[in-house]
């Protein structure tokens, strides 16, 4: 499986590229998974349904599934985080794993970058961000980024890119 990463300061739109980039990935006939880093507690479950109650009860893993589709909730301690590389090994084979977040990790990034935000660029400092979607792609070498430059909203220009980078 290949990993590529969109990252960025929040509310940069990397969620929104990230599912353009899905979408642009899988009309080229690739399989993509997906891996969303959360730096707060958040709860897929609802309180008083019967896996709520599991894990309320101790459970240390659930698992809830249907015909549909099914999912796996697994309780971590607040120095359990695991690392990119753990979780990546859990999931099924595909040809693309589009992971937001994980700025630190080494793998190769695109950075998403609103100019609203105020926040600096990520990218001349981090190696491995490749490119730099944005919504002002014309003002990023004043900002110090003089690599490949996209529009935010253009994903199959992205995803070539990406494709391209990956040797895919």
């Amino acid at each position: 499986m290949k990993v590529y990463g969109v990252i960025g300061w929040k509310n940069s739109g990397k969620t929104g590229l990230m599912e353009r980039l899905i979408i642009a990935l899988r009309a080229q006939g690739f399989t993509v998974s997906s891996v969303k880093h959360a730096h707060h507690a958040f709860d897929i479950d609802q309180p008083g349904k019967d896996s709520f109650r599991h894990r309320q009860a101790g459970a240390g893993e659930v698992l809830l599934a249907s015909r549909l589709r099914w999912v796996l909730m697994h309780e971590n301690t607040p120095d359990q985080e695991p690392p990119l590389a753990e979780l990546l090994a859990r999931l099924s084979p595909v040809d693309i794993v589009l992971v937001e977040g994980y700025k630190r990790d080494s793998h190769p990034k695109i950075e998403a970058h609103r100019m609203a935000t105020g926040q600096p660029l990520i990218a001349p400092d981090d190696p491995t961000v490749r490119a730099v979607a944005s919504d002002t792609v014309l003002q990023l070498p004043d900002m110090g980024w003089h690599g490949p430059t996209f529009d935010l909203d253009d994903a199959d220009k992205l995803a070539r890119f990406i494709l391209s980078d990956l040797a895919l």
